[in-house]
């Protein structure tokens, strides 16, 4: 981002979380910082989620980088979830260049948890048959717990105990992680490695198997 980009969004991020008061958390990550494990700029509110400035990444601005502008698209008021069990409606906003090049994410995450306890209530007196809720998606307060969150995701993925996953099971699981940016992740090829019990030559075997499979999809 440039400076300019940067102190208007800043500038942003003050106001509108004077304007929504302390549950609201708004962020700033720049999606051109050469570690992605300290992305996050600028930051109002920071108790929300327990991050500060130069933290790391969401599972959103992960992605992210991963997957380049073509796939990239704003998300308006979806839920998220805190590790202490705290409910976001949050929106994320991709900020862009003259070129059109995604740059940056500005972010809302508001603390709703409360709110939506109430709403719960109500509705339970106003409503008739319950429908079933949408699970949030979680936010990390670093990189190492967003590592531990998407392989967990990967193995849930798979629906197999990693013990007893053969090997196209892994490979599969490897994708996912790929897809999902876990590899930008710093050391991250280690601590994947160690937890699926394979070398590093075996990851990047499976990897060009993944990435092959992506290509003939």
């Amino acid at each position: 981002m440039t400076e300019e980009q940067l102190d208007f969004y800043k500038r942003l991020a003050h106001a509108l979380a004077l304007q929504f008061g302390s549950s609201c958390e708004v962020v700033v990550h720049d999606l051109e910082t050469k570690d992605p494990s300290h992305s996050i700029v600028a930051i109002e509110n920071g108790h929300v989620t327990g991050r500060k400035l130069g933290d790391g990444p969401s599972h959103v601005v992960l992605e992210a980088l991963h997957a380049g502008d073509a796939k990239l698209e704003d998300r308006p008021a979806y839920l998220t979830k805190t590790a202490d069990g705290k409910i976001l409606k949050s929106s994320t906003v991709f900020i862009r260049d003259e070129a059109g090049h995604a740059v940056g994410i500005f972010a809302i995450n508001y603390d709703i948890t409360i709110l939506r306890a109430m709403g719960d209530t109500i509705a339970e007196v106003v409503g008739t048959e319950p429908s079933a809720p949408r699970e949030p998606e979680p936010i990390v307060r670093s990189v190492a717990d967003l590592l531990d969150d998407l392989i967990e995701q990967s193995v849930q993925l798979v629906g197999t105990p990693v013990a007893l996953m053969s090997k196209e099971e892994k490979v599969r699981a490897i994708r996912y992680l790929n897809d999902t940016g876990a590899f930008l992740i710093t050391k991250s090829g280690p601590k994947v490695c160690k937890f699926f019990g394979i070398s590093k030559y075996t990851l990047y075997s499976y990897l060009d198997e993944a990435r092959a499979s992506e290509k003939d999809a």
